[in-house]
């Protein structure tokens, strides 16, 4: 073999790993072990006082998305990745401006189709794609068996539509402002929040994912949305708040 065909072959080869999955390898035979049936019980609050209205996030009507881009020289041949849980357990506290919530990372879903349209997502991984990020994100990168909790503790500050938040991410806890628009019923028994905010994963302690150099790369920064809905008559097994840390 020539060395220009060799240098061609070796590009070939190269752009068909990289177009099959962004900078994510598939996963090996082995699944990571499964998410537990129920969260466990979870204790009340340590800011909850006597007559103070408590709602409760309701898991299906709620949800928190993280947007990771790529980078790199050879970005163009990877995707942007999107995601989600849909199980997000906690309490809102209107009254005083509190709220604690927390979600496994072994329970996210990754780039449900229709998150990706909603974040301008436009390229398409295949199934394996999505199956080497998921396996990739959970283990290499975020340490889920090790660090399987990500929670969120906000309290309002003098502006109504800024509360600051304690976000507990890879056993590291950071305060960050954190814009969120809250709608209240008439009746007070019913809530709904949503705002977004960007984050860094090296904040975090986290490294993030790189191959060939860095030529391949996820971005540090990540966009972190959610929308919650919160009912005063919720009362399902891990809808208390305190996430342990």
């Amino acid at each position: 073999m020539t060395p220009h065909a060799h240098r061609r072959t070796l590009l070939a080869c190269a752009c068909a790993l990289l177009a099959a999955c962004t900078p994510f390898a598939p996963p090996p035979a082995a699944p990571l072990p499964a998410a537990p049936v129920a969260a466990p019980a979870m204790p009340a609050p340590a800011w909850q006082r006597q007559g103070v209205q408590l709602l409760h996030i309701v898991p299906d009507e709620s949800l928190l998305t993280i947007t990771v881009r790529r980078g790199g020289a050879l970005a163009r041949l990877g995707h942007d990745h999107v995601v989600a849980s849909h199980t997000l357990q906690g309490v809102v506290a209107p009254a005083p401006g509190r709220a604690q919530f927390r979600f496994r990372l072994d329970e996210m879903r990754v780039d449900e189709e229709s998150l990706r349209q909603a974040a301008g997502l436009t390229t398409t991984p295949s199934a394996d794609a999505i199956a080497g990020t998921r396996h990739n994100m959970l283990g290499r990168v975020l340490e889920a068996e090790r660090y399987p909790w990500v929670s969120i503790e906000a309290r309002r500050t003098g502006d109504k539509q800024v509360f600051d938040a304690d976000i507990t991410l890879h056993g590291v806890t950071r305060t960050v402002q954190l814009p969120v628009r809250v709608e209240q019923a008439a009746d007070g028994r019913r809530l709904q929040a949503s705002g977004s905010l960007l984050l860094k994963q090296s904040d975090f302690g986290i490294v993030p994912f790189a191959i060939l150099g860095g030529a391949m790369a996820v971005q540090d920064q990540m966009e972190l949305a959610f929308r919650i809905t919160a009912r005063q008559d919720v009362s399902a097994p891990g809808s208390g708040a305190s996430p342990g840390r």
